[in-house]
Parts: C-alpha cells; sequence; structure tokens
C-alpha cells in the first residue's frame, strides 16, 4: 500500500482513550466506577447483531453502525443529558467524525464518514435497531447496577425501555426484564 497510514495509526490509538472514558451519566445514579464508553460499544454491536438479524436487516452492518455510534466520544467525553442542557446541546457527530479521520486514505475516511451519517440518520433498518441496541445496552446495565445496589438506576432502566422502537428490541427489553442478571450462570451451571 502506498498511502500513508499515519492519520489510521493516530485514530487508533485516540479511539483507545475510549477504553478509558467513564460513560458519566451512570455517576447520577451513584455508579463510582461505571462502565467506559468502549465497553458499551461492545455489547451494543452484539445486541445490533442480534437484534438487526430478528428484525430482517444486515446484521453484520448494524453492528458495524454500533462498533462506530460513539466514536466522537474521544473529543467530547461522554457527555450526559443533564450536561448538554448546559453545553448548547451536543455537538454534531457527523462534523466531529469528519476531524477525525482527516488525513486517512479518502476510500476509508469517506466509509467511516458515511457509516456515521447513515447512524445519524435514523432512517435504515439497520441503524435503527443499531440504535434500539444502544438503548437495550443502557437498560441491562442499568439493571446490572441496580442488581448491585445502585437503586437509583431504575431512571436509567425505564428511560431507556420507553425509547426502544422495533418489535425485537421491545420483545428482548420484556425478555430481559423477566430474567435475572445472573440466571445464565445458574443454567450453564446446571443450578
Amino acid at each position: 500500500m502506498s498511502e500513508d497510514l499515519t492519520a489510521v495509526a493516530r485514530f487508533l490509538y485516540e479511539a483507545g482513550t475510549l477504553k478509558n472514558t467513564a460513560r458519566t451519566g451512570w455517576w447520577m445514579a451513584g455508579v463510582q466506577h461505571p462502565e467506559s464508553v468502549a465497553e458499551h460499544s461492545w455489547r451494543t454491536a452484539l445486541m445490533a447483531t442480534i437484534i438487526a438479524k430478528l428484525e430482517g436487516a444486515d446484521p453484520a452492518r448494524a453492528a458495524f453502525l454500533a462498533v462506530w455510534h460513539d466514536s466522537q466520544e474521544t473529543r467530547t467525553g461522554d457527555v450526559n443529558h443533564l450536561g448538554k442542557k448546559y453545553t448548547g446541546g451536543e455537538a454534531d457527530p457527523r462534523d466531529i467524525t469528519a476531524d477525525q479521520v482527516a488525513g486517512m486514505p479518502e476510500l476509508l475516511a469517506e466509509a467511516v464518514r458515511d457509516l456515521v451519517a447513515e447512524y445519524e440518520a435514523k432512517e435504515s433498518p439497520e441503524a435503527i435497531c443499531a440504535r434500539d441496541a444502544d438503548k437495550l445496552e443502557c437498560m441491562i446495565q442499568g439493571i446490572e447496577y441496580r442488581d448491585q445496589g445502585y437503586a437509583n438506576a431504575q431512571r436509567w432502566i425505564d428511560n431507556s425501555r420507553r425509547r426502544i422502537v422495533t418489535k425485537t428490541g421491545q420483545a428482548l427489553a420484556d425478555a430481559v426484564l423477566e430474567t435475572g442478571s445472573l440466571d445464565w450462570l445458574r443454567v450453564a451451571l446446571g443450578e
């Protein structure tokens, strides 16, 4: 390959900061050490695959969108909903992405810009599934935090559940609410 990949290398280091970027809304629920943006994005991508497959959408595309959905938070941090009230809303993820991919090979930069634009447009079946996965992941994380004693996480559980729109996402949310967060372990152990 003859193209300079220095900008890509810089972005890969930048993306790594998401492993240490806390999801700040959980602090309001009393969670002292909340999950990182990277941890959230990983499970969101898994959920996007599941929801998309069951919705008849392209699961790989939905997962791809979910992987990139919060990549801009390397530059902004995770600004929670209250914080957005005081910062004038939120920066346009498409603008941040354009800055992040500047200098990358155009084929790659265009692909990333298109992914973020598709997710933000909220129109394709895959984007809708990825967005539902984002809400469902927040709901499940809230249940896990509530089960760890953070009663205030219930607000995130309720708000996330209301924002899920696909039939599969809604059915999965109902199943999650009826399932204990450690039921998987009990079944695996044959209990």
